[in-house]
């Protein structure tokens, strides 16, 4: 049953509301999350820019970020979910293994949005978090539940940055 509605999900989000222009936004918001470049953007330049007591947090949140990677890509690498076929709607994005839980994006996002709104606004964090996560589904690379799933490794790996 859960496998048949994560798939249902995905061929809901791969074939529901991709006008070339949502398409093109979404490829651009999915590269703004590799490697979480975004968030180590937002927290070094708030590191630079805003309060100097939160700068030591936020530098470490632009470490922390990029590295998530690797504890992730070792879940993909004990699980072995291979991605999406891509038979009936091919994939809108590169990727850069064939595996695909948990989803390094929302991993990403949700362990910066997380580290974040210790000194940032909570709401913007996770709007963004979000949207970044919903693009792997919608570029057809990731099922809902490697989403999912990478949202709540992110989460958790917070606990463990200080």
């Amino acid at each position: 049953m859960l496998r048949a509605l994560d798939l249902g999900l995905l061929r809901l989000m791969r074939t529901r509301g991709h006008a070339p222009a949502a398409e093109r936004a979404a490829q651009s918001l999915a590269l703004t999350g590799e490697w979480g470049a975004v968030w180590a953007g937002i927290a070094l330049t708030s590191g630079l820019l805003g309060d100097p007591a939160q700068r030591g947090s936020r530098f470490t949140a632009a470490l922390a970020v990029p590295l998530a990677t690797l504890p992730n890509y070792a879940v993909k690498l004990a699980v072995r979910r291979a991605r999406p076929g891509p038979d009936d709607h091919p994939y809108l994005t590169p990727t850069v293994s064939r595996l695909s839980y948990p989803s390094a994006h929302a991993t990403t996002s949700f362990l910066a949005a997380r580290l974040l709104s210790r000194s940032l606004s909570r709401a913007p964090l996770y709007v963004l978090a979000t949207a970044i996560a919903a693009t792997r589904p919608y570029l057809g690379v990731h099922y809902p539940s490697d989403v999912v799933a990478g949202a709540a490794f992110g989460t958790a790996l917070a606990r463990f940055v200080r």
